[in-house]
Parts: structure tokens; C-alpha cells; sequence
């Protein structure tokens, strides 16, 4: 096992990575070995939809067989948001010190995992270290042009609608200290699709929080479908420009709070 001088080599902070799941059978075991080969120490927490490929009864079989896997099994399909909501607060109540985000597809490749923990622990004023694909050595591989298209816009539009400086700010292989989370009130989250990784970014940002960013590749997913619709991008861009709209008239409210910036 090939290893490399950082954090788990020293202190190990409780760590978690919740991963939401919905027919990602065929992905499971692979990326959860991988993780498991670069950052043995680190917990895993499934969210699974009701899956109807069986990925959660999958996921509960490997938990009942290694006691770092964990698993929520949620009765209907409710979107990215609440899963990683659901994923948050389970990790919170449960006195998890980082908590991080990964797809299950293996776009997010294992090893920069260890990458983006050490980034969080690198900088001890960083709230949340995003892998990021849009900073010096970061990009993407095999990732169809018209997706590439419309991540970059998404960035772009979010960075000037709401005067963000973190550059790929709808990127979702994320770690977060708890204590970060805890300020965030998740439970006034409502955003459904990827731009969830939006409000999340503006959240840390407007409440004063600091983002580091970490060049990672994304991988575009060699099994499975996507779950990215047009529903998903509706979403992002009406919640965005609403966002910047309250933004320009002078409304910079952290959400859930009576805190002005």
C-alpha cells in the first residue's frame, strides 16, 4: 500500500465521507476499496435512495462486514441536497470532526482524497477545502464537452451573481470541519440538485468562512448514467439569480440567521 507522510501519519481526526447513492451498484464496491487503499482510517456513510438496482441492500451487507460503512436508507428519491443534508446532520450528531463529500461513480478518483484532507489540514483557518478542477492542476478527463460547458458557466455566473472568489464553487468533492457545518443551518437548506454545492460555498463565504482550493482530476464515470437533467440545471439557475438579485439590493444574509454582511 503505497502511503505518503500527512495527517493520518500523526493526529487523525474523525473523518466521515458521505456519499449519496441511487443505482450505483456496480460502483460501490470498487470506489469504496479505493477509498478504503488511500484512507483506511476514514468512515463511510451511504445515503441510499431506495435504490432499485439493490445499491442500499449492497451497501448494508459490506457495513454488517466492516465497521467503517455506514448507511441511511431513505424512503423515496429526494435529491442531492437533502441526502447530503441528511448525511450532515447524522455526521454531526454523531461527533464526526471532518466531514467530506464524494460521488460513488468514481469521478472523484480515491487517491485525492488524502489531497484534499491534508489541504483542510494544511490550513488550519480553512473551514472547507474543495477539490477543484478549475485552479492551476486541476481538470477533467474523458467529460463530454457540453458538460464541461455548462459546469464552467455554472462557476462563472455563481462567482459574479453572488461575489464569490471560490473558482469551481459547483464542485462536490468537498471537506468540511463540523464545527463550519454547525453554523451553516442546514436545516434552512432547500436547494435539491448540484446547486446545492453553490449554497453550501456562499454559506461558508457569507458567514466568514474561508475556502481553500485543491487541484484534483475529475474522472468522467465509466459505469452507470449520470444523474444530471435538465430539471437540475433549471434549478441552479433560477435559485442562483435569485440569490444575486437579493445580493444587489444590498440583502448579503447568511440563510437561517439575523446576521448581516
Amino acid at each position: 500500500m503505497d502511503r505518503t507522510t500527512d495527517i493520518s501519519d500523526s493526529y487523525r481526526p474523525r473523518t466521515v465521507i458521505v456519499m449519496p447513492t441511487y443505482n450505483e451498484k456496480d460502483n460501490l464496491p470498487h470506489t469504496l476499496e479505493g477509498i478504503f487503499r488511500y484512507c483506511p482510517y476514514a468512515h463511510i456513510l451511504v445515503v441510499d435512495d431506495s435504490s432499485p438496482d439493490g445499491t442500499g441492500q449492497l451497501a448494508e451487507k459490506m457495513a454488517q462486514q466492516d465497521r467503517r460503512i455506514f448507511v441511511i436508507h431513505r424512503s423515496i428519491k429526494r435529491g442531492l441536497g437533502p441526502a447530503y443534508i441528511a448525511g450532515f446532520e447524522w455526521a454531526l450528531l454523531h461527533d464526526y470532526e471532518i466531514v467530506c463529500e464524494m460521488d460513488m461513480d468514481g469521478s472523484h478518483r480515491p487517491e485525492d482524497l488524502k489531497r484534499v484532507l491534508n489541504g483542510l489540514s494544511s490550513h488550519p483557518e480553512a473551514d472547507l477545502c474543495i477539490g477543484s478542477r478549475r485552479v492551476p492542476g486541476g481538470g477533467t478527463e474523458n467529460w463530454p464537452w457540453y458538460r464541461d460547458a455548462i459546469s464552467r458557466c455554472g462557476s462563472a455566473y455563481a462567482r459574479i451573481a453572488l461575489g464569490l472568489s471560490t473558482r469551481d464553487a459547483t464542485a462536490g468533492f468537498r471537506a468540511y470541519r463540523a464545527a463550519a457545518l454547525q453554523r451553516l443551518h442546514l436545516d434552512k437548506i432547500q436547494a435539491n440538485g448540484y446547486v446545492f454545492q453553490v449554497d453550501m460555498t456562499r454559506r461558508v463565504e457569507y458567514s466568514g468562512g474561508k475556502v481553500v482550493e485543491i487541484p484534483i482530476l475529475f474522472v468522467e464515470r465509466t459505469r452507470g448514467r449520470s444523474k444530471m437533467d435538465t430539471g437540475i440545471v433549471i434549478e441552479a439557475m433560477w435559485r442562483v439569480t435569485a440569490w444575486g438579485i437579493s445580493r444587489l439590493f444590498g440583502v448579503r444574509r447568511i440563510p437561517g440567521s439575523n446576521r448581516l454582511r
